[in-house]
């Protein structure tokens, strides 16, 4: 199983874009759609130096997708705020159910998938399960065993993650994930732009 993200949904980008010049506002506007001012105002704050507090219309972007990915990404993709889990797998509920080869990447021993796939196969065998069998099994999970998630994000901390993480060493994870964040709706412009 590789690494992967997909059914990626976008929300309130139009509306960000409009919301960013709220500051220099004494009414709130009704507007549906941003005009090229807005748009213009929208890049140059976006692009605005990461801390600073002028880029945090971006957090008005709400992004959802399905990530599949090895347990060694999610210890680090963990660190983000505002990476909010809606929903994953289980390897608490469902390790004795998972197909364990085709659950890790091809990093994973052979030797290590083997002796896993023996204790699944004993402890799914017995009428009383072991509990000292099945903590065996949770314990030495490898860090290539993908596991799928549906998060929510926003523009802001994309952007954070971005900058962070584009030349990683886990270039194969990060680096796709990269790429996945410059493939967004208008988010090269709003968050790359030099």
């Amino acid at each position: 199983m590789e690494f992967n993200i997909k059914n990626t949904q976008v929300y309130g980008l139009e509306n960000a874009i409009i919301k960013s010049g709220n500051p220099m506002r004494t009414s709130f506007t009704s507007k549906e759609n941003p005009t090229e001012k807005d748009l213009k105002r929208a890049k140059v704050l976006g692009n605005a130096k990461p801390n600073s507090g002028h880029d945090c219309y971006l957090k008005g972007t709400i992004v959802q997708f399905d990530i599949t990915a090895p347990l060694y990404f999610w210890k680090q993709a963990q660190r983000y705020t505002w990476f909010d889990f809606i929903s994953s797998q289980s390897t608490m509920h469902c390790i004795m159910n998972f197909d364990i080869k085709k659950q890790c990447n091809g990093y994973v021993y052979t030797e290590t998938l083997e002796r896993l796939e023996k204790e699944i196969k004993e402890y799914n065998s017995q009428e009383t399960k072991d509990k000292e069998l099945w903590y065996s099994v949770i314990s030495n999970i490898p860090s290539g065993f993908n596991l799928g998630a549906t998060i929510t994000t926003n523009y802001l901390q994309l952007k954070t993650m971005y900058h962070q993480r584009k030349g990683h060493k886990l270039v194969k994870e990060w680096g796709y994930f990269c790429e996945w964040c410059e493939e967004l709706p208008m988010f090269k412009e709003l968050c790359l732009a030099k």
